[in-house]
């Protein structure tokens, strides 16, 4: 019984369901609503979907590298931000 839940759990089931929040995530960055979260949201299935199917490993952690990078820029609402590292006085 519990080998066939382990079955469903870590097949098809689970591996849909990360690509159908992947592609929300996707749709709502690409009309540009919720930046910062849906940003997360598509990083983290894509991070889910990577440890579900890891043939796929470069494509998927890509694309969560891109949904972190979304999430911690944000929106382009309020025009261009620039991220500025300090130097180092030594």
């Amino acid at each position: 019984m519990l080998g066939a839940i382990g079955t469903v759990l870590h097949g098809s089931i689970a591996i849909t369901t990360a690509r159908v929040l992947a592609a929300i995530a996707g749709m709502f960055l690409l009309v540009g609503l919720w930046t910062p979260v849906m940003g997360t949201g598509a990083a983290l299935a894509e991070l889910w979907i990577t440890v579900l199917m890891p043939q796929d490993l470069r494509t998927h952690l890509l694309q969560a590298a891109f949904g972190i990078g979304l999430a911690m820029i944000g929106p382009g609402l309020y025009g261009w931000r620039r991220l500025e590292i300090p130097t180092r006085k030594s």
